[in-house]
């Protein structure tokens, strides 16, 4: 044993009479332990060692949270244009989606009648592209009156009348 420390330079010594007393730091310590279990781990050329795309990162994550609904209905609101047509699209905006009802703001009167006329083929259509979005009906409303019951000068009584004629 002698002739062993005698070829061992001076901090290889010291680091093995550290080791025969206190014992390895490999096995005796916490950060030894995480180390050796990391190292154990993380062995090259295995499976799952191999780099992902974004998108297979992002199809991961929106898995594993649940989110396919949320990003099936974010694809109806984006991808409307495509789905009823640009002519259609420029005259009608959806305004979002609550409890699978899809409510579609029209620009007129007659734009909201035309539409209600086409919404069993509208939503056959979203139904069929995107089944995870639980779109179960679509609700068409005009374009928006002023109303003279809100505002900071609402007077109370009957409201506006026909003082012209």
């Amino acid at each position: 044993m002698k002739d062993l420390d005698a070829e061992r330079d001076e901090p290889e010594r010291v680091w093995m009479r550290i080791r025969a007393r206190f014992g390895d730091p490999a096995i005796t310590t916490k950060d030894g332990r995480r180390r050796t279990r990391r190292a154990a781990a993380s062995e090259p050329f295995t499976a799952g060692r191999d780099p992902l795309g974004l998108g297979g990162v992002l199809d991961g994550l929106v898995s594993d949270a649940g989110w396919q609904g949320e990003m099936a209905q974010g694809g109806v609101l984006a991808e409307w244009p495509r789905i009823v047509g640009p002519e259609i699209a420029d005259k009608t905006a959806p305004e979002g989606i609550a409890e699978g009802l899809l409510v579609v703001r029209c620009v007129s009167t007659a734009w909201e009648q035309q539409m209600r006329l086409m919404r069993a083929d509208i939503t056959t259509r979203i139904i069929a592209e995107f089944p995870q979005a639980g779109i179960v009906g679509i609700r068409f409303v005009g374009p928006q009156q002023h109303s003279f019951l809100k505002g900071p000068r609402t007077v109370r009584g009957r409201g506006p009348r026909d003082t012209w004629g």
